[in-house]
C-alpha cells in the first residue's frame, strides 16, 4: 500500500481519546507515532495476543499482550481538562506552536 505523507498533528507523549472503531472510547498516551504508515501505538488500546518463540530475552516464549498500531485518524487529541479536540499550530514570537481549537490552549 502507498500512503500519502502528511503532517501528523500527534506527536508520542500527547494523550489522545480513540473515537471510532472497536476501541472507541478508550484513551491513552501516545507511545509511539508510524509516520510512514499513519498510525500510532497507544498504551493499553488495541491490545493483540503475540505468539513467541523462546529466545535469549524471553527463555519461556509462550503468549505476549501488546499494542498494536492504530490508524491516526481513528484518535483524538485531549486537552488538559479532558476534552477532545482539534488541533491547529499558530507562531509565537518565534516558535510556531500547536494549540487546541477548541479552547485555544497551546499544548
Amino acid at each position: 500500500m502507498n500512503y500519502k505523507m502528511t503532517k501528523l498533528k500527534i506527536k508520542s507523549g500527547d494523550t489522545v481519546k480513540v473515537i471510532t472503531g472497536d476501541h472507541k472510547g478508550s484513551e491513552g498516551k501516545v507511545l509511539k507515532v508510524l509516520t510512514d504508515k499513519n498510525k500510532a501505538i497507544v498504551e493499553g488500546v488495541n491490545l493483540v495476543k503475540k505468539h513467541t518463540k523462546p529466545s535469549a530475552q524471553s527463555p519461556q516464549g509462550g503468549i505476549v499482550e501488546k499494542e498494536a498500531p492504530i490508524q491516526i485518524s481513528n484518535l483524538s487529541l485531549l486537552t488538559a481538562s479532558g476534552e477532545t479536540t482539534r488541533v491547529g499550530y499558530k507562531v509565537e514570537g518565534d516558535k510556531k506552536v500547536r494549540f487546541s481549537k477548541k479552547s485555544n490552549e497551546v499544548i
